[in-house]
């Protein structure tokens, strides 16, 4: 039962005793869910899998018999109803099966002296209790690691028919050696069941904790500590940070604490603090990419608006004289990275830009005009909708004033207006517009979020969600 929580786990997630930006929690609803969904897998894998040889020998009065009972194989298993729990005792997970009964089969030797012999055997085991207990931890690299704590195997009965060559003289010693083979079986299912930890831990340690994105950024998901468990759920905790592959600079912001509410009524929470957001955006921004130059060939031939110094004349009224009818380019950057940040029921966008402006004489020399700050603050409305994120945009402030100039005075009022009305008119239509198209939610290789639900709060946003395991390729284990 044990592997199946955890591989629901690895799903779900993927060092430096910072606040984490990101936790990944999963309550005990998910974990009853995986508990379900691992008991079919867990009855398919077991009638599936050949048991290790069993050896040993039995004095039968006139001399010692050697036997190997071999290609053992499960036929039948009733695998009742197992309990798994979260264990705060280790910080990990405990289950438990009892009443396990199963039907094996396979092939037995012997061998007395110089007479070897041979033949088949049907075995029945009768109430089999398993309980193991795993602790979670985090290695220095920030990999989740699974260590086996403990595991009892008691197997209460064995009941063994030997089939072919001389059973008949074999069948009644039984009794002296089906102890021994309880024995084995005991330690066997201990061994298969550490065997599987090892193999998670071997995953788990082959996961990346960091990788890229794209061409510009690289995110960091190592966890910040050891996981966090209490009697109804398990907290991961993830750096969740950011970086220019480039240019790998630390942001001048840190992530701040925050916790994440209750929410029994979903399988997993996942919180995002606006942190992440940011040290993506000061990932572009450290890598001088949220700049941008606009030239009279990106305008439309239609629009009424055009850069060159009789157009912009309106603006700036001693510029059509001291430039008569140049072309113009808009030297466009960020003054500093946008920042976002969460307030309850909406996220809020500030950009501080810069625009230089420039005639462009007929040899091609750029020739100053004047700089312009540009301020402005965005709110942002986020929900999930038929398994997609949406949202709609609006504009809370934009704000226009003059930072230097060599042509006198510029109406920045004039301009903020035109500006203001350009940005409602056409930018924000095209924003909105993919924003109610959305995106689909991620889907995992073998599971998908259902029921999912967005909130949020001071500081984060939350997405409270059901999981559903897919069943399709019968290899996952």
């Amino acid at each position: 039962m044990l592997p199946a929580v955890i591989a629901l786990l690895m799903l779900l997630s993927c060092t430096s005793g910072q606040n984490p930006a990101i936790q990944v929690i999963l309550t005990n609803k998910g974990l009853q869910y995986g508990k379900h969904t691992g008991v079919g897998l867990i009855q398919e894998k077991l009638e599936s899998i050949t048991l290790p040889d069993i050896s040993g020998e039995v004095d039968i009065k006139i001399g010692r018999v050697h036997y190997t009972l071999t290609g053992i194989a499960v036929k039948q298993c009733d695998l009742p109803e197992p309990s798994v729990q979260f264990f705060q005792d280790a910080a990990g997970f405990k289950t438990s099966s009892l009443g396990l009964n199963a039907a094996l089969a396979g092939g037995w030797r012997t061998r007395f002296g110089i007479i070897h012999d041979g033949g088949s055997f049907d075995m029945t085991m009768f109430g089999v209790d398993v309980t193991s207990v795993v602790g979670l931890g985090k290695d220095p690299d920030g990999h989740l690691f699974i260590t086996s704590i403990s595991c009892d195997a008691v197997v209460g009965d064995v009941n063994i028919n030997f089939h072919g060559g001389a059973s008949f003289m074999f069948q009644p010693f039984v009794r002296y050696f089906k102890g021994r083979i309880r024995n084995e079986i005991q330690s066997g299912i201990c061994s298969a069941v550490n065997g599987s930890v090892e193999k998670l831990e071997l995953h788990l340690q082959a996961m990346n904790v960091s990788f890229d994105v794209n061409e510009v950024l690289t995110l960091d998901l190592p966890l910040t500590g050891t996981p966090i468990i209490d009697a109804s759920r398990l907290n991961l905790g993830l750096k969740g940070e950011f970086y220019s592959i480039r240019a790998h600079k630390e942001p001048p912001f840190k992530a701040q604490p925050f916790t994440m509410p209750q929410q029994p009524d979903f399988m997993l929470s996942v919180g995002l603090s606006d942190f992440t957001l940011n040290s993506a955006s000061y990932g572009y921004y450290s890598d001088g990419l949220l700049q941008i130059l606009i030239d009279d060939s990106m305008i439309p031939p239609t629009s009424p608006i055009h850069l060159n110094t009789t157009y912009m004349g309106m603006f700036a009224p001693q510029l059509p004289e001291k430039f008569p009818g140049l072309l113009m380019d808009l030297q466009v950057y960020a003054r500093e990275a946008p920042m976002f940040s969460f307030q309850s029921g909406a996220a809020k966008l500030i950009s501080l830009v810069d625009v230089k402006a420039f005639a462009i004489e007929p040899n091609g020399t750029q020739v100053p005009l004047f700089k312009l700050n540009v301020d402005s603050k965005f709110s942002t409305k986020l929900w999930i909708s038929g398994g997609s994120l949406k949202g709609s945009m609006t504009m809370d402030n934009f704000t226009v004033t003059l930072a230097a100039s060599e042509v006198g005075q510029v109406k920045t009022d004039a301009l903020e207006r035109s500006l203001t009305v350009a940005i409602k008119a056409t930018v924000l239509p095209k924003v909105n517009d993919a924003l109610s198209k959305g995106w689909i939610l991620p889907r995992m290789k073998h599971a998908q979020l259902v029921n999912s639900v967005l909130k949020m709060e001071e500081g984060f946003l939350a997405v409270l969600s059901d999981v559903e395991v897919l069943l399709t390729d019968r290899r996952f284990n």
